[in-house]
């Protein structure tokens, strides 16, 4: 519908293909909507009883000349065209690239959206568990290179190329960021990682498991101060029950832990307590720095970023341990290490392969839960994985956990329930407010 040409028109919709209706509400808004003949006759006396008195409704299949000055459809037009071809312009790459063929986050189904959840926390819980306890072996056998062991957290990428060889289809179009600051988000993240996985490294090689479970134990701390001024996460009160919780869970693992240290100076115990609580630290940051770069920077929607996020950083990090592993002369007594290896040297391959495959599976699904979820809640699983680690462990080595132990597993399932359970009362939350704008909506 329109309204005589003297009216000034702004146009904001699009064009629609088979009729177009405005409503000139004054000189500078209007709205437009595309239905039936009926509709339109139904909207124009709507128009005339409550709006304004000049209201004119075009007849389907009507010619206008609309090249002549005389008629009032010629701004509209104009202004149509105008806007077709801004538009054309801004989204001329996003229509010559291929679309992903996966689902965007923000379009999944509810179940969808809980079952990419609980197969991240399957592959944190998995991946965390077994990379620890081959670790924890690797050096317990004889190994002691730092950077072996923090390169083989990094090395595992290759088969992150595995979903997109078998589907290719799952690979999304580039995000519309400068090519050189994603670019940059990849470098300087991949670097952070490669430091935190030697902290770590440091960590386990001076330390006693119990002692550095007990420092690990702070992450979540840490992640809920981060996640606050990072992400601008409010703490509600469940989830502030679920970090205290899972926080003292993990403790109490530690404390319960073997209590005979590891015969270090003091210089390196001292180094080794102040690795392992730099790089808790330094993970809490990584995790809010990787889910301000998918808001802000990458904004890409559907899950494929997870693995291409995780590919680039993964190679950088690679890199950097692989040059720290040549600059630190380790290189030179990896020979020496392999052939003294307490298992043998085929074992102490094996050992850091699939360390590499299970440090993948899991920084997947960290990944992942950021993506989904967010970074406090990737860092909550990663609290429950190491309060697991005592039952699988006497799972895989045939030993029977003590009482406290299994206190500190189902302590941390309650904070873990308690997280979830806010989620869903925030779910529900914002369903209901989704509800009354609709209805707000269909009532005006």
């Amino acid at each position: 519908m329109f309204v005589p040409m003297y009216m000034v028109l702004k146009l904001k919709k699009q064009l629609m293909s088979h009729q177009i209706c405005v409503l000139i509400r004054d000189s500078k808004e209007y709205s437009s909507a595309q239905g039936s003949a009926e509709a339109t006759e139904h909207l124009k006396q709507h128009c005339l009883k409550h709006v304004c008195p000049h209201v004119y409704g075009p007849k389907v299949e009507e010619t206008i000349d609309v090249t002549s000055d005389l008629c009032a459809y010629k701004p509209v037009f104009t202004a149509i065209l105008s806007g077709l071809l801004e538009d054309n312009e801004d989204s001329k790459a996003a229509i010559d690239e291929v679309k992903s063929s996966l689902p965007p986050i923000t379009k999944l189904k509810r179940w969808q959206w809980w079952f990419l959840v609980f197969l991240n926390i399957g592959f944190i819980l998995i991946g965390q568990v077994v990379a620890l306890l081959l670790l924890r072996f690797f050096y317990d056998k004889g190994g002691h290179s730092k950077w072996a062991a923090t390169l083989a957290q990094n090395a595992g990428f290759p088969i992150l190329f595995i979903p997109f060889i078998l589907f290719p289809s799952i690979k999304e179009p580039s995000t519309k960021c400068p090519k050189i600051i994603v670019a940059l988000v990849y470098v300087g993240l991949g670097a952070l990682i490669a430091c935190d996985n030697l902290l770590f490294s440091v960590g386990l090689v001076y330390l006693s498991a119990s002692t550095y479970t007990l420092i690990c134990a702070t992450q979540l701390v840490f992640s809920a101060v981060f996640s606050f001024f990072i992400n601008s996460h409010k703490c509600k009160i469940l989830i502030l029950n679920s970090i205290i919780v899972l926080t003292l869970s993990a403790s109490l693992v530690g404390v319960s832990g073997p209590s005979a240290n590891k015969i270090v100076s003091r210089a390196k115990y001292t180094l080794g307590v102040a690795a392992t609580l730099g790089a808790t630290a330094l993970y809490a940051l990584l995790l809010s720095l990787t889910q301000l770069s998918f808001q802000k920077i990458i904004k890409k929607e559907t899950f494929a970023v997870v693995l291409e996020l995780q590919i680039y950083t993964s190679v950088v990090a690679s890199c950097v341990s692989l040059g720290g592993l040549f600059a630190s002369g380790e290189w030179r007594l990896l020979s020496s290490e392999v052939m003294t290896f307490d298992e043998g040297s085929l074992s102490y391959a094996m050992t850091l392969i699939w360390t590499a495959v299970a440090w993948q599976i899991c920084s997947v699904g960290a990944v992942g839960l950021i993506f989904v979820v967010s970074s406090l809640f990737s860092n909550v699983i990663c609290t429950l994985a190491l309060c697991l680690s005592p039952l699988l462990a006497a799972t895989a080595f045939h030993y029977t956990p003590n009482g406290a132990n299994i206190v500190a597993v189902l302590m941390a399932i309650w904070g873990l329930s308690t997280y979830v359970y806010q989620n869903c009362l925030d779910d529900r939350e914002a369903k209901n407010k989704q509800a009354d704008d609709n209805r707000t909506e269909y009532s005006c």
